[in-house]
């Protein structure tokens, strides 16, 4: 059974028809002992009737005149034995070229793949025709590389000769006549000659990837290192954070069982004293009423003597309760103790926005306030905005202000203003009019050198240049300074240098009983530049100082919508 199988296999490929790849269907054979089905070698002969010369499709035999077509019976009879076996055609012959294969050049008729192509010749060549290349001497010295679409690129379409060269003046791709004519005197060199260069370029260029891949994977580890510790960090604190809430808020319950009882324990008490005083008073009350019966009884006797008689029993009262003995302590114990709870809140409210102010800023910004302080966005802070003006009374002489107080304007010269006991005399700064408390927003647009946007107490000095009468240069004021190239904030003479986004326009926000001070940087965004926390013991004023005296130089408080 076994050598049959294998006989029947060879038999299978031997009655297989090479045009159509598949069992001879009406089998002929041609004079050349080749077959084929009669409607395949028909259509191929059809194409070649111009020519009136017939060839065969694997071997190249020509025959004249066309050959008559008989049925060969012999081969027809095994086709059928096979399909009654139930055998199918064999696989395609896989050495013949298909349609993405590159195709052997010497092959005539059907064409077989190509095994390797010669970039010398240039042609690509099958298994057969490529041996050549193997054995001749002369042959051995070709280039041969894997098979090739594009070997008609290597030739140069001028001189129709394989190209060689490299004209490193063009950066092109030439052939031996080239220099002579069109590429004459140019800097030419073989093409192994500039592969070489190029190789060793690329090597370097491979190497400096593979350095920058190395570096760029450590970089990734270590961000990933430092993305694992942000995510363990961050688990830590909020596990911790939990716990410690945890605990607070078991505190307070505790607490505020602790209040609930003490509270329940003088209700009883003081119910368990109106109680007894209660009885005592109904007690007395039913003796009264015993008594005005009496009383009543005795008043309708007709028999004086009789009343006489009678009347020294009855009409002695005894003593009545006193009623100062019978007050209940007043209500106001309970309110008081809601007003200790309610001034704990706030104490503990404060406590924990003062503490986290201290922590919510250090290299970058942490955004969970606790509570949150300050709105998010310019819309928020606007429903704190406050219309500022300025106090003539306050203006340096040199100051020009206009636009209903809200401008002030550096001059040339001294403004006829008269003498007044508030005027800053020799600092180029004035104040608001109006006082500031609870929670304020306010910007300021400036133009020319320099503005120092500012806020004072009241009592700030203003006669003479001392730094008493400066703002920022005292204990009195603070200021942030601003140009057209950097901010620093000034306090009680000591200047701090402030990061952040230039702008012509200064958001101030104020939150006085929070002690809170924050200045911004307004254009499409608004940026924190900087904040304090302290204790505002008194009203504040805004102020603005035009620092450099230059004329035309302005600062405007703006009118918020």
């Amino acid at each position: 059974m076994e050598q049959k199988g294998v006989q029947l296999d060879q038999e299978t490929f031997s009655l297989l028809c090479l045009i159509c790849l598949d069992l001879l269907k009406d089998p002929v054979t041609i004079p050349c002992g080749h077959s084929y089905c009669m409607s395949c070698i028909t259509n191929f002969w059809n194409g070649e009737d111009q020519r009136k010369v017939y060839s065969c499709p694997q071997c190249s035999a020509t025959f004249t005149p066309r050959p008559v077509l008989v049925k060969n019976d012999m081969l027809a009879d095994l086709v059928e034995q096979l399909k009654e076996t139930g055998l199918q055609a064999a696989p395609a012959d896989h050495c013949y070229a298909g349609p993405e294969d590159v195709a052997c050049d010497v092959c005539t008729g059907r064409k077989r793949k190509a095994l390797k192509s010669c970039l010398t010749c240039p042609a690509s060549y099958c298994k057969n025709h490529i041996q050549p290349h193997y054995d001749a001497p002369p042959l051995k010295k070709h280039k041969l590389v894997d098979p090739s679409r594009k070997l008609q690129e290597n030739i140069c379409s001028r001189h129709d000769e394989v190209m060689k060269m490299f004209c490193r003046t063009d950066q092109q791709i030439i052939c031996y006549s080239c220099p002579v004519d069109e590429h004459k005197g140019h800097d030419t060199v073989s093409a192994a000659v500039e592969r070489t260069e190029k190789q060793r370029e690329l090597e370097v260029s491979r190497q400096n990837i593979q350095q920058r891949i190395q570096d760029r994977e450590k970089d990734v580890k270590l961000l990933q290192q430092k993305l694992e510790a942000v995510s363990l960090s961050a688990d830590k604190a909020v596990e911790d954070s939990e716990k410690i809430f945890t605990e607070l808020i078991h505190l307070i319950q505790k607490r505020s069982s602790d209040v609930k009882q003490q509270i329940r324990s003088q209700q009883e008490t003081e119910v368990s004293r109106v109680k007894v005083n209660m009885k005592k008073l109904e007690l007395e009350i039913t003796q009264l009423k015993r008594k005005d019966a009496g009383l009543k009884k005795l008043s309708h006797i007709e028999d004086h003597v009789q009343f006489l008689h009678n009347y020294p029993s009855l009409s002695k009262l005894s003593a009545s309760t006193n009623s100062s003995s019978i007050n209940i302590r007043p209500l106001r114990y309970f309110e008081d103790v809601t007003a200790a709870v309610s001034e704990l809140r706030d104490e503990l409210q404060e406590i924990l926005r003062e503490r986290w102010t201290k922590t919510s800023r250090t290299g970058t910004e942490v955004e969970v306030l606790l509570p949150q302080l300050e709105p998010k966005t310019r819309a928020g802070f606007l429903r704190y905005s406050r219309e500022i003006t300025l106090d003539p009374n306050t203006a340096n002489p040199l100051l020009l202000l206009s636009e209903g107080n809200r401008k002030a304007e550096a001059m040339q010269k001294q403004q006829p203003y008269s003498s007044h006991p508030d005027r800053f005399t020799n600092w180029c700064q004035v104040l608001s009019s109006e006082s500031l408390t609870g929670r304020c927003y306010w910007e300021v647009e400036w133009r020319g050198g320099g503005v120092r946007v500012a806020v004072a107490y009241k009592d700030i000095s203003r006669d003479g240049g001392s730094n008493e009468c400066g703002f920022g240069f005292n204990d009195k004021s603070c200021a942030l300074y601003c140009d057209n190239k950097s901010y620093h904030f000034l306090f009680n003479n000591i200047k701090t240098p402030v990061l952040g986004p230039c702008s012509s326009r200064v958001g101030v926000h104020l939150d006085h009983k929070a002690g809170i001070l924050s200045f911004y940087s307004v254009s499409e965004t608004m940026t924190l530049l900087h904040r304090i926390k302290t204790k505002f013991t008194r009203p504040l004023h805004a102020g603005i100082c035009l620092c450099y005296y230059s004329s035309g130089d302005t600062a405007e408080f703006c009118k918020l919508k």
